[in-house]
């Protein structure tokens, strides 16, 4: 849209950016469903029933030998958070506006609002619906204690902060061919069924298995936040450093590519989706 261009000041421009961001990220919180709480018990859901299968699994395979000393569900779930937020994030960077988006056509909108909307809302939902089931796991069933909050608070924004960077990346190649990104995105979300390591603990494994998984930032996360959960856990052969570095190699990566993506953006891209 049309309007004049004004001075304004650098505050001028940060507050106009964060509202812009918060605004955003409501009507991505709304987008899901028009219900708050509809979408945050839909969202609880899908967390519970992650945590009822691998814990059915568990027992099943008679696998809670392998687990940490101490509470099993609170093994479990602490793996399934996590996962479930590196995940959300990855989707909600992939799916956000594009340039070629009708949004884009507004004056004060642009990519990195979309895509940093996208990323607030699904963390936003993430934690709240973590809250609420550990909040409701603590009050009905047994009283729980993790070693260090802020610790295992950290690796699950370290989770969310790696799933938004390798969102950048698929978003960067989605608009010169959005099949291959959806095909790959979705392979790369259910490799981490395994791969993201919250079946095993990564000082279980020998040096040939651990290389089948070290690549991998959630994996790191996950074996970091048990070690801040427990007290009968140090993680030995993660590291934090290893997934925030990646992170940040992928995002100044992804936004190169979004930069020269949006450049050559054209209206009939949203026309062939």
């Amino acid at each position: 849209m049309f309007r004049p261009d004004l001075p304004q000041s650098r505050r001028y421009s940060v507050f106009s950016l964060a509202e812009l961001i918060y605004h955003g990220t409501v009507r991505n919180l709304r987008m899901s469903h028009g219900n708050a709480i509809i979408g945050l018990l839909t969202n609880l859901l899908q967390s519970a029933i992650f945590v009822g299968v691998f814990y059915i699994m568990f027992v099943w395979l008679n696998m809670r030998g392998a687990a940490v000393r101490g509470d099993f569900l609170l093994y479990v779930m602490s793996g399934v958070f996590l996962f479930m937020t590196h995940t959300k994030a990855l989707g909600a960077v992939v799916s956000s506006e594009g340039p070629s988006s009708p949004m884009m056509q507004h004056g004060p909108m642009n990519t990195v609002i979309s895509i940093t909307s996208s990323a607030l809302a699904s963390l936003y939902i993430q934690v709240l619906s973590m809250v609420v089931m550990l909040s409701l796991y603590y009050a009905l069933v047994t009283p729980f204690v993790i070693e260090n909050p802020a610790g295992a608070m950290a690796m699950v924004l370290l989770s969310w902060f790696s799933g938004i960077a390798v969102g950048m990346i698929f978003l960067a190649i989605k608009p010169w061919a959005p099949g291959f990104v959806g095909i790959t995105s979705s392979l790369y979300q259910r490799a981490n069924m395994i791969a993201s390591g919250k079946m095993f603990l990564a000082n279980s494994l020998p040096p040939s298995r651990l290389v089948m998984f070290s690549w991998n930032p959630l994996f790191h996360t996950i074996d970091q936040a048990r070690g801040d959960v427990f007290i009968n856990y140090s993680p030995h052969n993660t590291s934090v450093a290893y997934p925030l570095i990646l992170s940040l190699v992928l995002i100044m990566i992804g936004l190169m590519g979004e930069f020269y993506t949006r450049k050559r953006a054209s209206v009939s891209w949203g026309a062939k989706r």
